[in-house]
């Protein structure tokens, strides 16, 4: 397949398949929505610009065949997208693919949207969506400053019937909890583990942070508190939960500056 040069690519519209939420949002925030093809299941916002579009998948567990089907001409991966077989076969395919930074934090999320907006040439527009960004959160950083160490805040993640996950260090959930002034209740270890009612005692939470969706498949807060886990910390005791959008807290993409100032919001108002 011919390889296109940047100015005849920005000429040309693209049929681009985003992989990864906060990809999708940033392809939108970058004046490109309207040439996505196909997202996958992570894609949920904004609402008006994936509604109808065609699902690929879960980005974890992509099939190349479901992909292609869709005739892209340049495939956004984030760095949760796989497995690395797909990747490999849809680089193999010839289709233009750019592998995406990590982002589970503020220079994450930044690199984030500066790399999308090299890959649609629009860097320009990346690098000032990228700055609004780092602007936002050096303000909220700078009024933390003179405060005391944040709560402990424990971040639970509802999967399956099994027993609810937590976020150890370099997570998402570690993140936006620093991003908020908060201190991540769990540093024994990295990534996701389920949560046993040692650790949990251990961890001493002052609040427990998870997303709606996870409060809604773990029986809402009373159901969250409720399970032996959680119910002997400060925060179960004291009953202070707090919930957002998975994507929104933990997408990392250019709504971060707002999530997390809604989370230092309630970390005030329900830590105390």
């Amino acid at each position: 397949m011919p390889v296109l040069s940047g100015a005849l690519r920005a000429a040309v519209p693209e049929r681009i398949v985003a992989l990864g939420g906060a990809v999708t949002e940033t392809v939108h925030a970058l004046g490109r929505g309207g040439e996505l093809v196909g997202i996958d299941r992570t894609s949920l916002f904004p609402p008006d610009l994936v509604r109808g579009l065609p699902q690929v998948g879960y980005v974890r567990t992509l099939a190349a065949e479901g992909v292609l089907s869709l005739n892209p001409t340049l495939i956004l991966a984030s760095a949760d997208a796989g497995p690395p077989a797909t990747l490999e076969q849809l680089e193999r395919s010839g289709v233009r693919l750019v592998r995406l930074p990590e982002a589970v934090d503020a220079d994450g999320a930044a690199r984030l949207i500066r790399a999308i907006g090299a890959a649609l040439d629009r860097k320009a527009e990346g690098e000032a969506l990228a700055a609004s960004l780092e602007r936002d959160l050096a303000t909220l950083s700078a009024g933390q400053t003179a405060r005391p160490p944040g709560p402990r805040v424990l971040f639970v993640l509802g999967i399956g019937s099994g027993p609810p996950m937590v976020g150890g260090r370099h997570t998402g959930a570690e993140g936006i909890i620093r991003l908020a002034g908060g201190r991540n209740a769990i540093d024994g270890f990295e990534g996701y583990k389920p949560l046993s009612p040692e650790a949990a005692l251990v961890a001493a939470p002052d609040l427990i942070l998870t997303t709606e969706q996870s409060l809604t498949q773990l029986g809402g807060p009373s159901g969250l508190l409720a399970r032996p886990e959680l119910a002997g910390t400060p925060a179960g005791r004291a009953g202070r939960v707090a919930a957002f959008d998975a994507l929104y807290l933990l997408g990392f993409g250019p709504r971060t500056g707002q999530a997390a100032r809604d989370l230092a919001k309630a970390l005030t108002e329900r830590s105390g």
